[in-house]
């Protein structure tokens, strides 16, 4: 990561937290309750909250980024996948199968699931135009979502898996943060460190991009795309079963789930679809932005801003800044 790029991320890791307090600040100050009315405490919890929730946002965003990267298709599926692994992990829970048991066994899963998508979907797909392969992701959504409820049922089911409840008290109470927000933001920024470093430290993660920049090029240089895509798919379905844990201990295990995951896209459409960091940064910055629009401004217009904040913003970003904070301009001569 080079300077600028470096600095940008640093950048826009910080402004919208400084842009929100300022504009909190000043309708306040509008209001006419002075400046000891804002409470700074209060808002560093919301805004803390907010990055923590972020991360989620961020893991469930890196699975669409993964297989983006490796195939140049949007997977609208990511959203299914997430929802399908936690339907079969608390479907093995209520079986009786240990949390050690169930684990692994939702992995063999997923696994199954990326060589089944591979064989059956992608192969016979192999040089089709993007958006053939982005309408198969829509029909691989629905079988999913569908197949999830007629295997596991589609009931709201709570999933406990000793998950910490508490409340940890930072600055002698000032500030308090949940211990499960911890957590799972701390479980998921693992993961997601993790995958970061793979995809641009390792062999498979280079040959990953060079299946993405071009498919016949990395088959004329000895790349297997079928085992690439298997092994992208499969990377995309643990991230999928950890972002179900995470949000299916929270929300509880039910379709919606799918639909929750889908606010990744948001998130690659600020962060760029191509970046990585983008889709941490642009996590991060929905999370924080919902939770403190929603605090501090739901007054204003009627509340729910956490519906639509993210696919707001995602839409001011489309109409000025399309490639995203850090994907790549696409410049086209004619």
């Amino acid at each position: 990561m080079n300077n600028a790029f470096a600095k940008r991320v640093a950048f826009w890791s910080v402004a919208p937290l400084v842009f929100f307090a300022l504009l909190g600040f000043l309708l306040q100050w509008m209001a006419g309750q002075g400046i000891g009315f804002f409470d700074w405490w209060f808002y560093g919890e919301v805004a803390l909250t907010g990055l923590l929730v972020g991360v989620r946002y961020s893991l469930v965003a890196l699975g669409f980024v993964l297989i983006f990267k490796a195939s140049g298709v949007f997977n609208f599926a990511q959203g299914s996948m997430v929802l399908f692994a936690a339907l079969t992990f608390v479907g093995l829970l209520e079986m009786g199968i240990p949390l050690w048991g169930a684990l692994p066994i939702t992995l063999v899963v997923m696994w199954l699931l990326a060589v089944v998508i591979e064989r059956v979907v992608l192969r016979p797909l192999v040089n089709q135009e993007h958006i053939i392969l982005f309408m198969a992701t829509i029909g691989i959504f629905y079988f999913l979502e569908g197949g999830g409820q007629l295997l596991w049922g589609s009931q709201v089911r709570v999933l406990d898996i000793g998950l910490p409840s508490g409340r940890l008290q930072l600055f002698d109470g000032s500030i308090q943060l949940q211990e499960f927000e911890l957590v799972t933001a701390a479980i998921a920024g693992l993961l997601v460190a993790v995958l970061a470093v793979f995809f641009n430290k390792t062999r498979v993660g280079r040959a990953l991009r060079a299946v993405a920049d071009d498919h016949q090029a990395a088959l004329s240089v000895g790349i297997p795309l079928k085992a690439i895509w298997v092994i992208v798919w499969t990377v995309a379905g643990i991230v999928a079963l950890v972002a179900g844990i995470t949000w299916g201990s929270d929300l509880g295990v039910q379709p919606t789930l799918a639909l929750t995951a889908l606010k990744a896209l948001p998130v690659l459409i600020l962060g760029g679809f191509t970046s990585i960091p983008g889709a941490i940064i642009g996590g991060l910055i929905i999370g924080a932005g919902e939770q403190v629009g929603e605090v501090f401004f739901g007054s204003l217009v009627g509340g729910a801003i956490q519906d639509w904040f993210a696919y707001m913003l995602a839409l001011v970003f489309l109409l000025f800044r399309p490639q995203g904070l850090f994907g790549e301009r696409i410049i086209e001569r004619v």
